[in-house]
């Protein structure tokens, strides 16, 4: 019975191993990420004056009336603003039915000053916080693992933002992933090569999860199953030798 369950759990995942060698994929540079404190300040201030034009707005819609700021309030203000370290951001996307897993870590940085540096923060789809590894050196060997229910929609593709890019000193002075070793099932999947840069990283890989996807209730009955990334390779930060990820999050399908 167990053979039996460890052969259906692997035909119903996607896996590009062999017994020798696996893949190394290499990423696709997205957006800089360019954050910091002064930024957030003046982010907060705009959308308070927002919130403030659009109580005056209900009022008075004339806008041949309106002064050239509320002009530009007008053309530019929006109830969808976001908070100015979100990832995501308001509209629908693979997360209104995914990211339905559990982080795990092998160890992360003690908090310092209230901030905490644990797995948690990988995917929190914020850019203010990251999980920083918490061994002695360059964190060589520290894993995290993402746990995911049966009913979690599959992934296609990974993105990662490299380092603590709270701000771009913070950046330069934590030391950042170079390759990561990827774990499918604990099983060796993938090696992915990180750029040593502030930009968004996508890897696009073949769906993972339950591919059979109805009936659903017979789908919640099945396994939970793992992702799993290994620090092997890092860049050397220039203040201390921690190593950080801001976030690994993800997209996929069977969400619409």
């Amino acid at each position: 019975m167990y053979k039996l369950l460890v052969l259906s759990i692997a035909f119903l995942f996607y896996s590009n191993t062999s017994a020798n060698t696996i893949d190394t994929l290499q990423p696709k540079l997205g957006k800089l990420i360019d954050k910091n404190s002064k930024d957030e300040i003046n982010f907060n201030k705009f959308l308070s004056e927002c919130e403030k034009f659009f109580e005056f707005y209900e009022f008075n819609n004339d806008t041949s009336t309106y002064s050239d700021r509320n002009k530009f309030l007008f053309e530019n203000c929006s109830e969808t603003i976001d908070d100015y370290w979100s990832v995501i951001g308001y509209g629908c996307s693979w997360y209104c039915g995914g990211g339905l897993d559990t982080n795990t870590c092998t160890s992360n940085l003690k908090p310092t000053n209230g901030i905490f540096y644990g797995a948690e923060n990988i995917h929190d789809l914020s850019y203010k916080t990251a999980w920083i590894e918490g061994v002695e050196g360059d964190g060589i060997g520290e894993m995290i693992t993402y746990h995911f229910p049966p009913t979690n929609p599959r992934i296609t593709e990974i993105i990662i933002v490299n380092g603590y890019v709270k701000s771009e000193q913070l950046w330069k002075d934590n030391s950042r992933v170079k390759k990561l070793k990827m774990y499918l099932n604990n099983i060796p999947y993938a090696i992915l090569n990180i750029e040593d840069s502030r930009q968004e990283q996508h890897f696009k890989m073949k769906p993972l999860g339950y591919a059979k996807r109805e009936p659903y209730s017979a789908l919640e009955l099945k396994p939970w199953w793992t992702l799993s990334f290994e620090i092997i390779e890092v860049y050397r930060g220039n203040k201390f030798e921690d190593t950080a990820i801001t976030e690994l999050y993800f997209d996929g399908i069977d969400v619409h």
